[in-house]
């Protein structure tokens, strides 16, 4: 064996001989060519292979004929793998027992942490601040890259507004504006300003395209949409990320017009290369290239893999399509060795962008990955930013924030004393015992001086009530109540769709026999999706929605519990009132019928209200503001003119708080017709009580496009009303008119 890897060192040595060359050229293009000089078609062909690790109960593993699979050079990257020690040894057999030693790229679902786990990414999103989900990501790309990786296959920046897909828990909720900002904040945080930095993750945006429309709201399910929304609502995010920098894109499970994502040259090709000219790589979902022979878009694999190559598709996770089958297609002549080479061009790019042929040990270095995974800091960002993803949906009678001097807290609820549901869906490499529960952070908050009563109550399945009995003696002996109930981690996230979006099981009544003690009841929600829970909100004095809140949650929960934090989020997404509703979202068009109480034969429901529990942009404060003075600075512009927009906020209460000023504009009359309420602009003020000030809003002459008839984006002339305010239902309204230039 030392014999066998002297041999391969010298090899490795005399290939990199080359390498020193490329090094001193000009551009990464000119060392990604001299690479590809070198390579055969089953070289190449082995780049556009992605397979997975295994984590057996002692630890990490890869399957043997994965080994020989490295070991041929028939492996671009593997998912799953990580610590800096296994993955150095995975990179050394790829490195130096292959004729050409090309790195490995190492990928993981790092989509909202790895060890140190921050909320859900919807939960992150109804933070509406920016900086706080960059700060996020940058956790995440610091411990994952510690650990040996260098992908993430986030951001998730699909639109989704029909809550019973479980995947709406991964993205920012359901408008595209916000949706814009977030996935550029993301992938930002992942990738930082130099992805060469051993401290930066190469980010993914997903999926590439519409999955958010997944029909029924079921995962994995198809996609019928116009070509019109799809450039409206579901495209604007991926340009966002690609804008921002982003190095890779995921295609998506549902077809398109007839078409699987995964195949879709109008996606792959027209729109991602021609259009907006990507210069990344295209990698598929898991085993997606496979689905489309059930999908009845390919009679085999083979045929798959044509037509996804073809399609513009450079990297396979988990399919073997490309493994199985890319070299026969090329001497059939059904995929062009051109194309081969154009995608292997767009993966070598990246890995040396990473600065991997330089160094392909560089994210392999143990002593950073003991020094910088769930560091001091870590933790306390992620305390904040949970703190900052609460949402306050009720607060009757000044409930909250809790007294600290109290004599006796009742802790009640199946997840009151949850770690692992904390970390939610998709929690990376998180382990729930280094999770804070509610009930310590609680205990943690309170310390000796209050009595602190804890009763389960329930499970959050099941029709078992017997816990209720204690956890109503518990309520009646206590000063105040905190109830947390809501959905198990796993209810969320992918193959989690549910069809009906309430509490599970015995929940609600438990909720119901705990309001009906008459104590003052603070409900503690932990979901990964909007929930339609009336009754709740008609009946619990006071609710907050912490979403699945990370590591920290139970800390940052008791934080706004007990007012050491003023809660200031702001809902990414509608709660319905019932799941009939289903898709309800603020910017709805309008009807030729709108609805009218007085009229039966307009668009209304007999048994429902058409409106929503809570709204898109919703969530109170422990202080109250007041918006007053909305003006313009023009009440008449030409296109290509920016707009002023100002108005008074006003902090009415007693504490200082942060407020979300939204921005709406609605298009009266267009030439095709146009969304109620569209949300343009949003600015985070932090107000003294009884502090006053001017915002104000500078819209450029993008915020007044859209595509018109001819799918042609302008801005046509005409009446505008602008609304201002803390949430999608804002009062305060100016017209404006852009005439002709």
């Amino acid at each position: 064996m030392k014999k066998h890897m002297n041999r391969m060192a010298i090899l490795y040595g005399l290939l990199a001989l080359p390498m020193v060359a490329i090094a001193q050229q000009k551009t990464v293009d000119q060392r990604v060519d001299s690479v590809l000089a070198l390579m055969t078609l089953d070289e190449m062909i082995g780049q556009m292979n992605l397979f997975t690790s295994d984590w057996a109960v002692t630890g990490p593993t890869l399957r043997e004929n994965y080994k020989a699979d490295i070991q041929a050079g028939k492996v671009g990257a593997i998912f799953n793998a990580h610590t800096a020690e296994y993955n150095r040894e995975l990179q050394r057999m790829a490195v130096e027992e292959t004729r050409l030693g090309i790195p490995l790229i190492f990928g993981y679902d790092v989509i909202h942490g790895y060890k140190t786990i921050t909320p859900v990414p919807l939960g992150e999103a109804a933070s509406w601040d920016l900086e706080a989900i960059e700060r996020a990501a940058r956790i995440a790309a610091e411990e994952a890259t510690a650990a040996g990786l260098h992908w993430t296959f986030a951001p998730m920046v699909d639109i989704a507004r029909d809550p019973r897909w479980g995947r709406i828990m991964e993205g920012a909720g359901e408008d595209p504006y916000l949706g814009e900002l977030i996935a550029a904040a993301r992938v930002k945080g992942f990738q930082g300003d130099d992805i060469a930095a051993v401290n930066t993750l190469i980010a993914c945006a997903k999926h590439f395209a519409a999955y958010g429309a997944a029909q029924a709201g079921r995962d994995y399910h198809t996609v019928d949409i116009s070509e019109r929304t799809l450039r409206e609502l579901y495209l604007p995010p991926f340009k966002a990320a690609l804008d921002a920098g982003v190095y890779t894109f995921m295609t998506s499970f549902n077809e398109l017009d007839g078409v699987p994502a995964t195949a879709n040259a109008h996606l792959l090709r027209e729109i991602l290369r021609e259009e907006w000219g990507f210069d990344g790589f295209v990698v598929t979902d898991y085993t997606s290239i496979n689905e489309m022979v059930p999908h009845g878009y390919a009679a085999d694999d083979q045929q798959a893999a044509m037509q996804a190559v073809n399609a513009g598709v450079d990297m396979d996770m988990q399919g073997a399509t490309f493994y199985d089958h890319l070299k026969a297609l090329v001497a059939d002549g059904n995929v062009s060795e051109d194309r081969i080479r154009e995608a292997v061009g767009d993966i070598l790019r990246v890995k040396f962008q990473l600065g991997l042929f330089d160094d392909p040990y560089r994210y392999s270095n143990t002593d950073r990955e003991q020094n910088n995974i769930m560091t001091e800091r870590q933790l306390a960002d992620a305390q904040d930013i949970a703190r900052k993803s609460t949402v306050l949906l009720k607060n009757e009678g000044q409930v909250l924030p809790l007294a600290k001097d109290m004599g006796t807290l009742a802790v009640i609820g199946p997840l009151a004393d949850s770690q692992d549901d904390l970390l939610g869906a998709w929690r990376g490499a998180g382990e729930a015992d280094q999770a804070v529960s509610l009930l310590s952070g609680i205990k943690e908050k309170l310390g000796e001086g209050v009595r602190i009563l804890y009763a389960k109550g329930a499970e959050i399945e099941g029709e078992d009530r017997s816990g209720f009995k204690a956890a109503e003696l518990a309520a009646m002996e206590a000063d105040a109540v905190v109830l947390a109930v809501g959905e198990g981690s796993w209810m969320s996230g992918e193959a989690a769709s549910r069809g009906m979006i309430g509490l599970p099981g015995v929940q609600t009544d438990l909720v119901k026999a705990i309001v009906a003690t008459g104590k003052p009841v603070v409900v503690v929600l932990m979901n990964g999706r909007p929930l339609a829970i009336p009754w709740i909100a008609e009946n619990a004095p006071a609710i907050l929605e912490t979403w699945f809140a990370g590591t920290r949650g139970g800390p940052a929960i008791a934080d706004v519990l007990f007012g050491d934090y003023n809660p200031s989020g702001k809902l990414p997404v509608t709660f319905p009132r019932h799941e009939a509703q289903i898709p309800i979202f603020y910017a709805a068009k309008n009807t030729g019928r709108p609805m009218d109480p007085n009229n039966k034969y307009t668009s209304k429901y007999l048994d429902i209200p058409n409106t929503p529990l809570y709204p898109f942009g919703y969530g109170l404060s422990y202080t109250t503001f007041a918006y007053s003075n909305l003006k313009v600075d023009q009440s008449e512009f030409r296109a290509g003119e920016s707009l002023t927009v100002s108005v008074q906020l006003a902090n009415t209460g007693k504490r200082t708080g942060k407020e979300t000023v939204q921005l709406y504009i609605r298009d009266l009359v267009g030439s095709t017709t146009r969304p109620l309420r569209e949300l343009k602009a949003f600015r985070q003020v932090a107000l003294d009580a009884g502090e006053s000030q001017t915002v104000s809003f500078e819209l450029e002459p993008e915020t007044f496009k859209f595509f018109d008839a001819k799918m042609e984006f302008r801005a046509e002339p005409g009446d505008f009303e602008i609304y201002v305010g803390g949430d999608s239902n804002a009062k305060e309204m100016v017209k404006v008119k852009l005439v002709e230039r």
